[in-house]
C-alpha cells in the first residue's frame, strides 16, 4: 500500500513556502515581478489572480502549483475552490471561473455552451494532474488487504457485508478478518471521482455494476461532501471503506488495498500506475485530450494499476483577454514545471514523457 511519510513535512513546507512567496509579493515592484517571470522560459510574468474552481482531487497539487506559481512570477497567485468537478464545469461555462478542474469531460450537452463561453472557440481538456484512487480501508490489525474488482463492486453495491465474508477471506489466505459490518463511505456530492469509480466498477466487472455518473447510488452506506470529507468519515469508522484520490487516504492514514484486475493483486503506487498510464488512449484529436477511460479501467495487463483518474483542467483554446489568457498559460507552464518530487509526495504521479509534451504543446497553443 503507499505510504507517503513525508506528506505532512510536505504540506508543513508548502504552507511556509506560500508565506513566504506572500512576504516576497509585498516586499516587490514591477521590476521584481519581470525578473521573477525570467526563471521559467516562456513566462509573460503578468500579474494578478486567476480563480479556478472544481475538483477536490486536485486540491492539495492547486496549491502546491499557487506557490510555485507565486515564486515565479511575483505578484500573481490562483484562487482555486475545491466545491467538485460538477460545479467546476457549471462556473466555467458560466465564466465565473478562469478555467474549471474536473475529473470528468463536459457532458455532450455542455460541449456547445462552453465553446459560446469561450467566444466560439473549441474548449479544451488539459489531463494535468494525475491521482491513482485508492479502495481505502479502516480495519485494526488488517495491513494488508487483497480484493479483485468483482468483491470490490459487491462491497460496494451492498452484496457483501462483512469483513470475513467468505469472498474477502478467499483473497486473503491467513490473514485474520473481524466478524464486524462492512461500512461503505461514498461521495454526496456530485463528483467526477464517483463517475469514474463508477466507471472502472462497470467495465471492470460488467456483471455486477450497472450505473455510472456524477451521483453514487445512496442504498448502501452513508455520504461525506469532498475527498478529505469521504476520508475523514472512513476515519472515524471502524470497518469503513471508502473510494478517494491516495494522496487523501495516506493523509488520513488508511489502509490502501491491493486490486487485483485479472492478472493477480496490484500494489497502488507510482511504478503501477506508470504501467497503466503507457497506454492511455484518447477519444479526441489534437489539443482537446479526452481519454479513453472505459479502456483504461478495463485493462488487466500484468502489474498495472489503471485505476487512476486524471484531472482535467478545462480552458479555452481562444476567446480570452489577453491577460487572462497570459496568466492562464503562465500557470500552467509553471504547473508543468513542478512535476517533480513535491508534487509526488502529495500523492499525485507527476507526468513525464510523451504524455508532458504533449501539455506543453497544447498550453503554448492557447490564445
Amino acid at each position: 500500500m503507499i505510504r507517503n511519510f513525508k506528506r505532512t513535512a510536505a504540506i508543513f513546507g508548502v504552507a511556509a513556502i506560500g508565506s513566504t512567496a506572500l512576504v516576497a509579493c509585498s516586499d516587490s515592484d514591477s521590476d521584481d515581478t519581470e525578473a521573477a517571470a525570467t526563471s521559467i522560459e516562456g513566462l509573460t510574468g503578468t500579474t494578478g489572480q486567476l480563480v479556478a474552481e472544481g475538483s477536490s482531487a486536485q486540491q492539495n497539487a492547486m496549491d502546491y502549483f499557487n506557490v510555485m506559481y507565486q515564486q515565479a512570477v511575483s505578484g500573481a497567485s490562483l484562487a482555486y475552490t475545491a466545491s467538485g468537478s460538477g460545479s467546476g464545469r457549471t462556473n466555467f461555462i458560466g465564466s465565473q471561473v478562469d478555467f474549471g478542474g474536473s475529473d470528468s469531460a463536459l457532458a455532450d450537452e455542455q460541449v456547445e455552451p462552453a465553446a459560446e463561453r469561450c467566444g466560439g472557440n473549441e474548449a479544451w481538456h488539459l489531463p494535468l494532474v494525475i491521482g491513482p484512487v485508492a479502495v481505502a480501508y479502516n480495519l485494526e490489525g488488517v495491513d494488508e488487504l487483497n480484493l479483485s474488482t468483482g468483491t470490490v463492486a459487491r462491497i460496494f453495491n451492498g452484496e457483501i457485508t462483512k469483513w470475513n465474508d467468505d469472498a474477502i477471506a478467499a483473497e486473503n489466505e491467513g490473514v485474520e478478518l473481524p466478524d464486524l459490518d462492512i461500512s461503505v463511505v461514498y461521495r454526496s456530492d456530485e463528483s467526477g471521482t464517483t463517475d469514474n469509480f463508477q466507471r472502472f466498477l462497470k467495465a471492470s466487472s460488467p456483471d455486477i455494476w450497472e450505473t455510472v455518473g456524477q451521483q453514487f447510488p445512496a442504498a448502501v452506506g452513508e455520504g461525506a461532501n469532498g475527498s478529505n470529507g469521504v476520508a475523514t468519515q472512513t476515519t472515524a469508522i471502524t470497518g469503513g471503506i471508502t473510494y478517494v484520490e491516495a494522496g487523501f487516504a495516506d493523509q488520513q492514514g488508511l489502509g490502501v488495498a491491493n486490486i487485483d484486475f485479472g492478472s493477480g493483486p496490484v500494489e497502488l503506487n507510482d511504478e503501477s500506475v506508470d504501467i497503466a498510464l503507457e497506454n492511455l488512449e484518447f477519444l479526441t484529436e489534437g489539443h482537446n485530450m479526452v481519454m479513453d477511460t472505459d479502456s483504461m479501467f478495463a485493462m488487466n495487463e500484468e502489474g498495472a494499476y489503471p485505476l487512476a483518474l486524471a484531472t482535467y483542467e478545462i480552458v479555452c483554446s481562444a476567446g480570452y483577454d489577453e491577460e487572462t489568457s497570459n496568466m492562464v498559460k503562465d500557470f500552467l507552464t509553471v504547473a508543468l514545471n513542478s512535476q517533480d518530487e513535491g508534487l509526488a509526495e502529495l500523492g499525485y504521479v507527476p507526468v513525464t514523457g510523451a504524455h508532458h509534451d504533449r501539455l506543453v504543446a497544447a498550453v503554448e497553443a492557447i490564445q
